[in-house]
């Protein structure tokens, strides 16, 4: 990691000792907070894009369409930011519960990248880190490509590169879901109470191809989450949608979209409708853009009145929640929470766990997006 980017974001610089944790049967010495990343100004827009979109057959004019909605937002995504603000309160959670273990922060897309962060990590003397990656759900792009991303920048940073395990999907653990009730209730209260019951509520997550949805759990993942947390509330005018599809439109992916869906169901006579984006942990441009711009937009002008509920982001739970899922992977006689029937994911994914759903590579090829 160079020293610009240390200063840029100075929730990364740690120090060189190596703490004495209380657990001590686990091994690991450090937390890594593992994200997508995103880009800080308008000059960064577009080596941004090119990084998310290597190796990919977009188009230059699709990817300039792209940019445009960061060029709304001062070219900034709130996801660097969401990230620095998690790590601070991570901090503060983990000294409360007497579990001394730095934080390290690296990204998939953008500054600090992951393999700058596992260089930084080798020569503070980090042997063996523990990554908490901001999503809950399995998928490739939500779960494998991660650890692809892992073996990739351990390669780069070479001899001594730390082992990085990954905590597991978390999106049944009961303080995952508390948090979104919360925050839905929130919402749902801010609606007059003689149209509260009828309000329908539009559980959104980022639409993947059907071709990686079909092995993996994603798809069933989230209907789970829903249904669990419209029981909880006893809400019965509910569906599951998608959002922030990217791909050529020959090629299927989950559905309906969104924005479909709230023409659908202005066609019914809905008049109220309450956005829990369940698939987002933070604000980030696929939220403030797709949700509260092109959704909100469309509502207005079709008649609909559209909230939306905020995502879990620092919530003081969500947080406590992290620190648990630390804490079971340091301490082997601490039990799993999970919500449901499903029972809690297992702590290491399969070899051949939530594939892209892309054609095999030919030998000597690189199987990098």
């Amino acid at each position: 990691m160079t020293n610009e980017t240390i200063a840029q974001n100075p929730e990364t610089k740690q120090s060189s000792t190596m703490p004495n944790s209380a657990f001590s049967t686990s091994g690991y010495d450090a937390i890594l907070l593992l994200s997508f990343g995103g880009p800080e100004g308008k000059d960064e827009v577009i080596p941004f894009l090119e990084n998310v979109l290597r190796g990919k057959n977009v188009p230059r004019e699709r990817m300039e369409a792209v940019a445009h909605h960061y060029d709304l937002f001062d070219g900034v995504s709130p996801i660097n930011g969401h990230c620095r603000e998690l790590i601070k309160a991570l901090k503060a959670e983990l000294e409360n519960s007497n579990i001394d273990l730095p934080v390290f922060w690296g990204n998939r897309n953008w500054h600090p990248m992951l393999a700058d962060t596992l260089l930084d990590m080798k020569n503070k003397g980090v042997k063996k880190a523990l990554a908490f990656v901001t999503s809950a759900y399995s998928s490739y792009s939500s779960c494998r490509q991660y650890l692809e991303d892992i073996e990739k920048a351990q390669k780069e940073v070479g001899v001594g590169a730390p082992q990085v395990d990954k905590i597991r999907a978390f999106y049944n653990h009961p303080k995952f879901i508390e948090t979104n009730r919360k925050n839905l209730e929130d919402t749902l209260n801010t609606i007059v109470p003689e149209k509260r019951q009828a309000t329908h509520i539009a559980f959104t997550a980022h639409s993947i191809p059907k071709s990686m949805s079909d092995n993996c759990a994603y798809e069933q993942q989230l209907n789970e989450t829903a249904t669990r947390l419209a029981q909880a509330l006893n809400h019965t005018h509910w569906q599951m949608v998608y959002q922030s599809r990217s791909g050529p439109p020959t090629q299927p992916w989950l559905e309906p979209d969104i924005c479909d869906h709230l023409k659908a169901l202005r066609a019914q006579d809905v008049e109220n409708v309450v956005i829990a984006p369940i698939g987002f942990l933070c604000d980030h441009m696929e939220v403030i853009y797709d949700l509260d711009v092109e959704a909100k937009k469309l509502s207005e002008e079709i008649g609909l009145s559209l909230v939306r509920v905020k995502t879990p982001g620092t919530d003081a739970l969500f947080v406590e929640m992290i620190k648990d899922l630390i804490v079971e992977r340091l301490d082997p006689d601490k039990p799993k929470a999970a919500a449901g029937n499903s029972g809690p994911r297992e702590n290491f994914c399969a070899p051949d766990c939530c594939p892209s759903g892309r054609p095999a590579m030919p030998a000597g090829s690189s199987a990098r997006p």
